[in-house]
């Protein structure tokens, strides 16, 4: 089953023992989550840098990273509004990022990150969640009071359930943005009560500006080692669970062109693929051009957004590779630049 790039979707996973609960997929156009972000990071002269950590942000809402990599790529973001005299826009609008709901695979509240943030304007930060989610059950059957069920350095459960600082009147709609309901992210004393709502907007169009090759310097390579769910994430840092296993294939270490010739490899596996082939439950691909994962057995796809294809990449600093959305020009750029031949499936 796919689904169309500007369409948020649930999917019903029912389950096979009679009598057992019926989940719903809640799910969002992630791109949309970081659209004023990047529109503030390039008038702040970001360049290329704005679009490459908007597109790994956006994919850590996504329901396989774990549950600290959204604080991380909110740290991102702000790492590089620094860059650019401290932008405030930029630091608002991750600020607001932070506490965007994350897809939930069984409508069940998403777990809260466990440990603080490198930046201080994210002091305090958790997101919300959504209004279809469970205010009584996390992701995994966990009870409210049990382990990352409580935003770190809170010693109660949240009260309302679902609530964040940006919006502490509860939960938002499901498919909601927050960055379209306040502009105040409920930081430094101030309450967001009088701008938010809690209504359904309308999903607006995705206007990703065009990625081009650099060398990652935003971002190093790593994953949250807190995650307990085998992901490919939707991101330029998150090493692949479905990928081989990159051993050097040359003297000297030369993990680089290792990592490209296995993100050909992979590449060349998730053009056989289909919305229909089987899968391993928990596993994340590329089909037809779109994020998948597997849910239920078969693969739930997730359109990258405007002008932007899935595609396995080499990671740049380590062994691996990651799962991302980016443009075909930078795809292909990347993996020649690891001397890897024979282009996006060698």
């Amino acid at each position: 089953m796919q689904f169309t790039a500007l369409t948020v979707f649930a999917l019903a996973a029912t389950a096979s023992v009679h009598g057992a609960p019926v989940y719903k997929r809640i799910a969002q156009v992630i791109s949309d989550s970081t659209t004023k972000w990047e529109a503030a990071c390039d008038a702040a002269g970001g360049g290329t840098q704005c679009n490459q950590v908007a597109v790994a942000s956006f994919g850590t809402l996504l329901a396989a990273p774990g549950p600290c990599e959204q604080q991380n790529a909110a740290d991102n973001m702000i790492d590089l509004a620094k860059t650019l005299s401290s932008n405030a826009d930029m630091i608002k609008f991750a600020q607001i990022f932070a506490q965007q709901p994350r897809n939930s695979p069984t409508s069940q509240s998403v777990p809260y990150c466990q440990s603080a943030p490198r930046n201080a304007e994210l002091n305090g930060l958790y997101q919300c969640q959504f209004k279809g989610d469970s205010p009584t059950t996390f992701v995994g059957g966990i009870a409210v009071g049990g382990n990352g069920t409580i935003p770190f350095g809170m010693s109660a459960p949240l009260n309302p359930a679902g609530s964040c600082p940006a919006n502490p009147s509860g939960p938002i709609a499901d498919g909601s943005q927050l960055v379209d309901l306040t502009q105040n992210p409920g930081v430094g004393g101030t309450s967001a009560s009088n701008d938010t709502t809690d209504g359904s907007n309308t999903t607006s169009t995705v206007t990703t500006s065009s990625a081009t090759p650099s060398s990652d310097s935003s971002n190093s390579d790593c994953e949250d080692p807190t995650g307990s769910t085998p992901t490919a994430s939707l991101t330029m840092t998150a090493s692949s669970a479905a990928a081989p296993s990159a051993t050097p294939s040359s003297t000297g270490g030369n993990f680089q062109l290792a990592n490209g010739q296995n993100a050909q490899k992979l590449n060349a596996q998730f053009a056989t693929l289909t919305a229909t082939s089987t899968c391993t439950e928990g596993t994340n691909a590329c089909v037809n051009s779109a994020f998948a994962q597997c849910v239920g057995g078969t693969y739930v796809t997730q359109s990258c957004g405007l002008g932007l294809i899935c595609a396995a990449l080499p990671l740049v600093n380590s062994a691996g590779t990651s799962i991302t959305c980016t443009t075909n020009a930078d795809a292909l750029a990347r993996i020649a630049a690891t001397g890897a031949q024979g282009g996006l499936t060698g």
